[in-house]
């Protein structure tokens, strides 16, 4: 959708729940100042922790990849290059930067406080309330690179700065066929998944758009989603919570955590699937599927659209 206002995309399209490629938008200098010249003298030679891999589909269940420590304006040059002269574990090894907060472990990811001269060049669509903002992640990678599918569970906007990218998304509703572990899918190879392994994963409904520099796209919290950057790309998300702030885990840095109700509830299931363990078997099957009923009954949404 073209050139959409804030009050048309909070009427007419954020209700709807649904992901939808932004195009038109005004973003501010940095789609065309963000060359790799540009980038790297322009935060210098600041240490960042990046992800190394020399495949180019990372998985974060496996640990596929390691982290390397480099000053900013290398680690740039580097991203942009396809074969390396100078390298952690392969001439051709890819890189990804998501940018973390002072301390990993406590602060969010925001640009104006982890790359402030970057910051000024951009006009984040601000299209919820100020107090609503969570997290802005600066993420620069290599061409090739693919990342993990997995959910957020808050709201956000991936704003393509440069290059292109491909996203592929699924919606919570086809998380049965998603062979999900935690917030993340087991199936990494989304274009040729390995069916024996991942039978139900064709049940699945693909989702799938090319983003351009330039474009946002919108992805609702829970919606799953697979990146792959086709060229060298510098991107920015901006979270913000949907639901009332206290919904949200305190210690959540990532925008990843589980909302508390929905944390409680699974731990609650865990102790009574624990407490059926007393019965024999064929009781534990009877009872466990009454279970299932009354979770459908109480729970699911029957408006499939």
């Amino acid at each position: 959708l073209d050139g959409v206002t804030r009050e048309r995309f909070l009427r007419d399209i954020y209700p709807r729940r649904k992901p939808v490629v932004l195009t038109g938008m005004e973003l501010g200098p940095c789609t065309t100042k963000w060359t790799v010249d540009y980038l790297s003298q322009a935060e210098g030679s600041k240490e960042v922790k990046i992800h190394v891999s020399t495949v180019p589909q990372m998985d974060f269940l496996s640990k596929n990849f390691v982290y390397r420590t480099l000053p900013f304006d290398v680690f740039v040059r580097r991203a942009a290059e396809v074969n390396h002269q100078e390298y952690f574990l392969s001439e051709d090894e890819k890189y990804y930067l998501r940018s973390v907060g002072e301390d990993a472990r406590k602060d969010i990811a925001d640009i104006r406080k982890q790359f402030p001269v970057l910051a000024k060049d951009v006009q984040i669509p601000e299209y919820f309330e100020k107090e609503q903002f969570f997290s802005s992640v600066f993420r620069i990678s290599s061409a090739g690179l693919q990342l993990w599918t997995h959910y957020d569970v808050m709201d956000n906007f991936l704003i393509q700065v440069t290059g292109k990218k491909r996203v592929v998304l699924y919606s919570p509703r086809d998380a049965p066929y998603l062979y999900l572990s935690g917030t993340k899918s087991e199936v990494l190879d989304v274009d040729n998944p390995d069916m024996e392994k991942y039978p139900l994963f064709v049940k699945a409904k693909r989702y799938q758009c090319f983003l351009e520099a330039g474009d946002v796209l919108f992805i609702p919290a829970l919606w799953f989603h697979n990146v792959i950057s086709e060229e060298f790309g510098v991107a920015l998300n901006v979270f913000w919570k949907h639901l009332p702030a206290e919904s949200y885990d305190k210690t959540d840095t990532y925008g990843n955590k589980d909302p508390t109700a929905a944390s409680r509830a699974i731990q609650i299931l865990d102790r009574a699937l624990k407490t059926l363990e007393e019965l024999p078997e064929e009781y534990r099957d009877f009872y466990a599927r009454r279970m299932v009923l009354r979770i459908q009954e109480k729970a699911y949404r029957n408006d499939y659209g």
